[in-house]
């Protein structure tokens, strides 16, 4: 079974002197300053697993949104060529050799190549950037903001992408037959909440089901795509990029309504860079190169190879399949689209993470669910809130065709914020020169921006959805951060270092009392809250004080030798760090009892755990309106519970509240 791990304490506004969570006490090791930003090194991560099945699984996975383009893309960029009622056979070498180009640039070069290189810990995504260009600037809040505005923009591509998809799909089944017309919103609503109920399973067994699907979906549509390109090699010539160039320069702002739908071609690629974690570095680049690129290629010749043929030709992708084949093909159309929208859903588990990490948004459950890869998570928080999102988006838009100007917004501002924090990572990060950086990265801003201004002109039928949705997040992101940061300036106010208070106990000892106390903490070095105020209350100390830190190691369990170890900090006082994998259920009465084997001796019955809960309320003068003070508050009540996560018997917890404005 699967099971949770709470995040660092970054996730959660800090309390003072007791864990992360506000008005709570947390157990995990406080992280210095940089660490998450930028952890050293990057490692694919995930060598215990095979590599096959990760290789399966990636193509199912990461390509569904890639893969599945070619049932729309040439059909929509050939479109503005046919409004003259004169289709040239240049025309169609144009668009296709587009197409080609920016596969090869933006998803093989830029994604596969370049930015799959610039993980974080393993982890990749716009977030990792943003972390990686921080630190190599020293901080800076331009990074930071452009990095909030990427987030933002993803999450609503994972809301979008979906819904747009699941739509394409059981819309394809009227091909089949009309009978499905009136039954499309109910089906799609049903393949969605089905979607969404399997993620919980873990993307292991998602990939499982999804990865083979869609290898034999590549299959099919570069096998489909042989006979038609066999009758017309003069189609190679789209390889040469200056047939992309010059339909571009020859149709004026026809060519911008061109690229939008071209661009349809290269969406999933940021997903492919969010899922990073998931499966590791080499089995994505290894699935692109070896089988996804080689026959994305060839079918997009087969439509252009039959449109020169056939120029009548409206769906070139279903009538390169032979009539018997028809039927087949549809219903694999459909198991492969919906399968587009597992990327973007991984993809958000993945960016959650970090952005909890990262302290941009509260401390929510995560639940590991491998043993051999610690990217692969379920967050069911976010899962949740996705499945609404998605099925509001399917109520109000209703199909496919409704959703398509909404799609290019989100995608295209991602990719190119996600271009620009990849320059300074090159530059300042990577230490190339500035002229090496911007020769290497620039190419990719050009296009991305063109493809954005492509989209704009959809904003007034759609693509305000992406922005609305976007802008929404970045308020819940950026009230998330300045709460924090007020309730630190605040808080860290009343420290008191650890060391100093028991020097101070020692001279002027309270009155003892039998029995032991442990006091959760983040940070071992400042005297917890819960402690400061048994102090202050109650006017007594135990005779044993445990100061207790719980830290959450990189491997599946943690090193049974190294599980819990203990340090004598004075005649009352011990510090006691354990340490859990992240595949492990943290029990922390069970623990304790090893420290019996160092000598440590106490009775479980006689022992109180002492965690500190904030109350946090509203300032009518604080550094934020009230109105975000409410939204913060909100926010820091749905951060997930630390109490029940260590298993701590409800008999033995005393909780120590006091009240904090923000």
């Amino acid at each position: 079974m699967s099971q949770p791990v709470t995040p660092s304490a970054s996730g959660a506004p800090p309390d003072a002197a007791s864990g992360p969570a506000p008005g709570e006490g947390g157990g995990h090791a406080p992280v210095p300053a940089g660490a998450l930003d930028a952890p050293e090194g990057g490692h694919d991560g995930h060598t215990k697993a095979g590599f096959a099945s990760l290789l399966v699984g990636s193509v199912g996975v990461v390509y569904g949104d890639i893969g599945t383009s070619p049932l729309y893309a040439f059909r929509e960029a050939l479109a503005p060529s046919r409004t003259d009622g004169i289709l040239l056979a240049e025309e169609v070498i144009g668009t296709v050799s587009l197409i080609l180009w920016a596969l090869f640039l933006i998803v093989t070069v830029k994604y596969v190549i370049i930015l799959l290189r610039m993980d974080n810990n393993g982890e990749g995504g716009i977030l990792s950037l943003m972390a990686l260009a921080r630190k190599a600037l020293g901080g800076s809040r331009i990074v930071f903001m452009l990095g909030l505005l990427g987030a933002a923009l993803f999450y609503g591509d994972s809301l979008i992408t979906p819904a747009i998809s699941v739509l394409s799909a059981v819309e394809g089944l009227k091909l089949v037959t009309p009978a499905f017309e009136n039954s499309v919103l109910p089906i799609t609503l049903a393949i969605i909440l089905a979607l969404f109920l399997v993620q919980s399973h873990g993307t292991s067994r998602v990939a499982k089901f999804f990865g083979p699907i869609m290898v034999i979906w590549f299959l099919a549509i570069a096998l489909a795509a042989v006979p038609a390109v066999i009758a017309a090699p003069e189609v190679f010539k789209a390889f040469n990029p200056w047939y992309a160039v010059h339909y571009l320069l020859g149709h004026g702002s026809g060519a911008l309504v061109a690229l939008g739908a071209v661009f349809l071609a290269v969406t999933g690629a940021e997903a492919l860079f969010a899922d990073l974690g998931h499966f590791g570095r080499r089995p994505i680049q290894v699935a692109w190169v070896g089988l996804v690129f080689p026959c994305l290629a060839m079918n997009y010749l087969g439509q252009a190879a039959l449109t020169l043929a056939k120029p009548e030709t409206t769906d070139p992708f279903y009538q390169l399949v032979p009539e018997w084949g028809l039927i087949p093909m549809v219903i694999l159309a459909t198991l492969a689209t919906v399968t587009a929208s597992q990327a973007v859903i991984t993809g958000a588990f993945s960016l959650s993470r970090q952005a909890i990490q990262l302290g941009l948004l509260p401390r929510l459950e995560i639940r590991h669910t491998s043993e051999a890869h610690s990217g692969q998570i379920y967050l069911p928080q976010i899962n949740g809130l996705l499945l609404v999102g998605v099925v509001t988006l399917t109520f109000l838009f209703r199909s496919s065709s409704a959703l398509a100007s909404a799609y290019g917004i989100a995608v295209t501002g991602t990719m190119l914020l996600t271009a620009s924090l990849g320059f300074v990572v090159l530059w300042r990060y990577w230490k190339l020169s500035p002229i090496l950086a911007a020769a290497a990265i620039m190419p990719f801003i050009v296009i991305e921006f063109l493809f954005l201004l492509s989209n704009l002109l959809k904003v007034f039928e759609g693509g305000y959805v992406p922005l609305l949705l976007a802008g929404g997040l970045i308020i819940l992101m950026w009230t998330w951060v300045r709460g924090v940061t007020i309730l630190f300036n605040k808080t860290r106010k009343t420290d008191v270092p650890l060391s100093e208070l028991v020097g101070m106990l020692e001279k002027s000892p309270p009155h003892h009392v039998r029995g032991t106390a442990v006091f959760l903490t983040s940070d071992p070095e400042i005297a917890p809250a819960a402690l400061l105020h048994n102090l202050k209350h109650n006017k007594v100390l135990h005779e044993k004080n445990v100061i207790l830190t719980v830290q959450t190691v990189d491997t599946p369990r943690s090193n049974p030798a190294d599980k819990v170890r203990i340090e004598p900090i004075g005649p009352h006082f011990f510090k006691v760090t354990m340490k859990f994998g992240y595949m492990e259920t943290p029990n922390i009465p069970k623990t304790l009892t090893l420290l019996r084997k160092q000598g440590f001796k106490f009775d479980i019955m006689a022992t109180s755990f002492f965690l500190s809960r904030r109350s946090i309320r509203p300032a009518a003068h604080s550094g934020m309106p009230l109105w975000q003070d409410r939204i913060f508050i909100t926010l820091a009540k749905n951060a997930n519970d630390a109490t029940d996560f260590f298993q701590i018997p409800t008999g033995r917890v005393v909780e120590v509240g006091t009240q904090v404005t923000v």
